[in-house]
């Protein structure tokens, strides 16, 4: 067994070559030693073989507190550096993904539980090994012992114990100087990943951790909707159109705890009488063409929930003056009946529009205005927190990445800068609209500024792409296929000017029905966020 001491000595120059020297002539051999300096001491960590034939401990101690300035030495069970080791070495086999680490030439120095498990090997036998005496898919992590990197490669390994999908990651590792010492590749399992993404980017609830943004404008909105979040009373979020209401509603419904549903209703979408029907519900024969047994209106649908009301800047006159008695008496009448229904869930109401100049220009009722702006919330555009886009944008490009099942590209400093410039007034919506767009058009590693379309450059760009692939033959789109892109360009350019779809399609030219049925033909949804 080896001989491991703790010296402390009062910190001086020559230490290390003093207990060398010593060791050597006592016929040792120095397997590691480490000095770690603690004010005015030096600690020498010291691991050394027995010296044949075997001399005493104590004898070795007695040698050894001939050494200048010794103030102590003692036995030891675990140097620092087996520590560290055995810290590093839990913390790797109780990790998710699969590590894998080389020296410079190419030699397995680190191999963790998940690698271990999926290439089905042990750890003996592989460490001090080549890394090609690995089952490994490919060797691109020697590659990065010449400085090259490599993000989430899909790859596919194939052993006796199954086959693995897996994301693959690949870095150099540098000294202190610089210089590349080794690499490391890290597999992170693809349906884990997959999992978690979805679970991330369509969640079944929204929290306000959902809200991304760090910029004090969005964090002091965000305060006061969790502050407020337990309340019974009505809540009327302000903000341009695309700047996140309903995510804001949503994350109140659930933070409140309540038992009901989230229940949204665009209030601009609908015609009035249909506005009516689906907020309070009807009796049977009520009118032409409804159910038999009648319909429960959203107000008795959403019971103990959260009834959302969304562009309630543009509802009608008629039923403005009914939601108002809602809110007072709590309780609703189907149209065509007499019975009077009392309803408990909560109301959340917003707008993109100036209520306060709708009531003066008496658009709006006053006293309705007064009873749903009790706790206001406004939520700034994103011009006023420039300095978030960076963050929403990665959050864009990993909610796409899981929805498509492979990695995204990220994006070059030349189109985040792009993004930096525009005055961003779709906001948030149209954030996520021209990233999306920027990673479907994406050919490169990286998402160049060129694939940076504004709407003003939507069909110029995307007429260049039609070009780059008619000229390598590969596709050909028919006169109505074009006719039917060009069709899809106007309406959505028009959309996103426009505060909701109903204002669309008057500046369109067609009926707010004919509209939404091309949305629907088209599998545009209407925007949830508003």
């Amino acid at each position: 067994m080896n001989l491991k001491l703790e010296l402390i000595f009062k910190d001086r120059v020559g230490i290390v070559a003093d207990i060398t020297t010593i060791i050597a002539q006592q016929g040792g051999n120095i397997v590691s030693m480490e000095v770690v300096r603690r004010e005015d001491r030096a600690h020498v960590f010291l691991e050394a073989e027995k010296p044949e034939p075997a001399i005493p401990t104590e004898e070795i101690f007695e040698t050894l507190a001939k050494v200048t300035d010794l103030i102590q030495i003692r036995l030891i069970d675990t140097l620092p550096q087996e520590e560290r080791e055995n810290r590093f070495r839990v913390v790797l086999d109780n990790i998710s993904d699969g590590v894998v680490s080389i020296d410079r030439e190419g030699k397995v120095t680190t191999i963790n539980r998940v690698a271990r498990r999926a290439l089905d090997c042990k750890d003996s036998s592989v460490l001090g090994n080549n890394v090609q005496a690995l089952n490994l898919p490919d060797f691109h992590i020697l590659e990065c012992l010449e400085g090259k990197k490599f993000n989430n490669v899909k790859k596919d390994l194939i052993t006796a114990t199954g086959r693995y999908n897996y994301f693959s990651t690949g870095r150099p590792i540098r000294d202190s100087e610089g210089r590349i010492v080794g690499a490391v590749e890290i597999a992170r399992d693809m349906q884990e990943v997959k999992k978690l993404a979805r679970s991330i980017s369509n969640p079944v609830k929204i929290n306000f951790s959902d809200i991304i943004g760090r910029h004090p404008t969005i964090q002091t909105a965000v305060a006061f909707a969790r502050k407020i979040a337990g309340s019974d009373m009505v809540v009327s979020i302000r903000g341009a159109s695309g700047t996140g209401k309903e995510l804001f509603a949503r994350a109140m419904h659930y933070a409140a705890g309540l038992k009901g549903p989230f229940v949204p209703i665009n209030c601009a979408a609908l015609p009035e009488q249909l506005l009516e029907s689906e907020l309070f519900g009807y009796v049977g024969g009520a009118f032409t063409g409804g159910r038999r047994e009648g319909k429960p209106g959203l107000f008795e649908v959403a019971r103990e929930g959260t009834v959302f009301l969304d562009e309630i800047g543009e509802m009608p006159v008629g039923p403005q003056a009914k939601i108002l008695r809602v809110l007072q008496e709590r309780r609703v009448r189907r149209i065509g009946g007499s019975k009077e229904i009392p309803i408990q869930p909560r109301i959340i109401t917003a707008t993109n529009l100036n209520l306060e100049q709708l009531v003066s220009q008496r658009i709006f009722r006053q006293d309705l205005y007064y009873r749903i702006n009790v706790l206001p919330i406004h939520i700034p555009p994103l011009v006023e927190r420039m300095e978030d886009i960076p963050l929403l944008v990665e959050h864009f490009l990993f909610q796409l990445a899981s929805k498509l099942g492979k990695p995204i590209p990220g994006m070059t400093e030349e189109a985040m800068q792009k993004l930096m410039r525009h005055d961003w007034p779709g906001n948030v919506r149209e954030l996520k609209s021209v990233v999306e767009r920027a990673a479907f058009l994406s050919e490169e590693d990286s998402i160049e500024v060129k694939c940076i379309l504004f709407s003003n450059e939507i069909g110029q760009g995307l007429q260049k792409a039609a070009e780059v692939i008619n000229s390598d033959h590969t596709v050909r789109f028919s006169l109505k296929e074009r006719i039917i892109s060009y069709e899809k360009q106007i309406v959505m350019e028009t959309l996103q000017a426009s505060r909701s779809i109903r204002e669309a399609a008057r500046r369109l030219g067609v009926s707010h029905t004919a509209l939404l049925n091309k949305l629907k033909k088209w599998k545009l949804n209407e925007p949830a966020e508003t």
